[in-house]
């Protein structure tokens, strides 16, 4: 049952994760990332996060000179947004809660977090296809974009290789171990990355809709084994699973810091991303129960399975 809890100005409501932001507008999230900066410190040195911020926004617009517009339509600028949103947040409240996170960690951390799905992104010379061609590798594709572009923001070569493996924790195929990090410090940002890059996306108030696209995606890229759009719905109740023991090592601690987070934020007492998650999860659960109906009926945010139909057909 949803609780009732107060607004910062004051009216009391029912408060969910998309009442706190505008996540259309990605000079919204950035107006707030900055707010959350502001917070951990007066004196921040903010340039490093907002030109690696205006450099994605760049690159996934098609106005980079090395690169074309972004074509993956799950893997979208949006959730590059989400996902860079959800690292400030978190590491605000690791830092509240007395987290040893150095400025030039959390800078490095942001950043990879703007930077963490470039891999998707095609060369001005690749023209074959989509991005969706590197799911598989995408996120190596992603480490060599930092790697590639790190210097321009004025990281380090340490920074940089930090950066990269912080990248590398948000495949989930990789295992996180604490020899991959140079220090305990750098592992807990690692960590924060795959928790906020997975809750990010799950928490989406389009989740369901967008995972249409991403069974499209998937098909490009030649992963996994689904028989289509509605087939991966249905196996989506599994990966709620799959992904709660994947984030079962840092998942306390990552509430915490949520929560500690949305309280001193918006005097919000719980973690909105968890909420969001577990809604969406009951409401993917209702719509494949019902008998002889197709689930995508009832999947009606935004137009969006309207739009998989133009680009994509009947999947």
């Amino acid at each position: 049952m949803e609780t009732t809890r107060p607004l910062i100005n004051g009216i009391s409501k029912d408060i969910h994760l998309y009442d706190l932001l505008e996540m259309e507008s990605p000079d919204a999230v950035l107006d707030e990332v900055l707010v959350i900066l502001g917070l951990l410190s007066p004196d921040f040195e903010i340039e490093p996060v907002v030109s690696a911020f205006h450099m994605v926004r760049r690159v996934y617009a098609g106005d980079h000179p090395f690169y074309r517009a972004c074509n993956t339509h799950y893997h979208d600028l949006r959730h590059t947004m989400d996902a860079f949103l959800a690292t400030a947040r978190i590491v605000h409240g690791a830092k509240l809660l007395g987290e040893d996170l150095r400025e030039r960690q959390i800078i490095t951390s942001l950043v990879s977090a703007l930077f963490h799905d470039t891999g998707h992104i095609q060369e001005k010379q690749d023209r074959e296809g989509t991005g969706a061609k590197y799911t598989a590798n995408h996120v190596r594709r992603s480490m060599e974009f930092l790697q590639r572009h790190g210097g321009e923001l004025g990281l380090s070569e340490q920074e940089i290789a930090e950066g990269s493996t912080m990248i590398l924790c948000t495949d989930i195929r990789v295992e996180i171990t604490t020899s991959l990090f140079y220090s305990p410090s750098a592992e807990l940002l690692g960590r924060i990355l795959n928790a906020a890059d997975l809750l990010a996306q799950m928490a989406d108030r389009i989740y369901l809709e967008k995972l249409l696209f991403l069974y499209h995606e998937y098909k490009e890229g030649h992963t996994g084994n689904y028989e289509g759009e509605v087939d991966l719905l249905r196996k989506t109740i599994g990966f709620y699973e799959y992904i709660e023991r994947r984030l079962s090592p840092v998942m306390d601690r990552v509430n915490a810091f949520m929560i500690a987070h949305l309280s001193a934020r918006w005097g919000v007492a719980t973690n909105l991303y968890t909420e969001a998650i577990e809604r969406q999860k009951e409401y993917l659960k209702r719509i494949l129960s019902i008998p002889d109906a197709d689930p995508r009926d009832f999947l009606n945010r935004y137009g969006m399975v309207d739009k998989v139909r133009a680009i994509h057909g009947l999947g």
